[in-house]
């Protein structure tokens, strides 16, 4: 029996985390009247964590899934997407019941983005300098 070969190259791979982050965000956003996230996870680290998760996904497409592929420009065009997003999710909030905008949230938007970001830059330089596989 052969099995068919996933493409991890083709748009539904790159992209589709992408789409999935940006879709869990907003199903989180859209919650009315959260007062707290689940573990006991602060407000702000929930922003950091998912963002940094958004951004780490936007690198990974716009770098073609390749870690040889990340560049200081995607890097940035991923932090800055990722901040983008975090503004308009914040905008959504103002129409979700118990919820509001808040500025200190897109600030953990960028600063998770930005690690997020860093992670994959170490884990690329990581690999240039032969630490990892260099089959990645």
């Amino acid at each position: 029996m052969t099995r068919a070969r996933v493409d991890l190259k083709s748009p539904r791979w790159l992209w589709g985390p992408v789409i999935l982050m940006m879709a869990l965000i907003f199903a989180a956003s859209s919650i009315p009247n959260l007062r707290r996230l689940p573990g006991g996870v602060s407000d702000k680290s929930g922003h950091s964590i998912g963002y940094a998760m958004l951004a780490g996904v936007l690198l990974r497409a716009f770098a073609g899934g390749r870690l040889r592929g990340v560049t200081w420009t995607r890097g940035l065009l991923a932090i800055v997407l990722a901040t983008g997003y975090g503004i308009t999710d914040e905008f959504h909030q103002l129409f979700v019941p118990g919820r509001s905008a808040d500025r200190y949230d897109v600030l953990a938007d960028c600063i998770g983005a930005t690690l997020g970001v860093a992670l994959g830059w170490l884990a690329s330089a990581a690999r240039r300098w032969g630490i990892l596989d260099s089959s990645s």
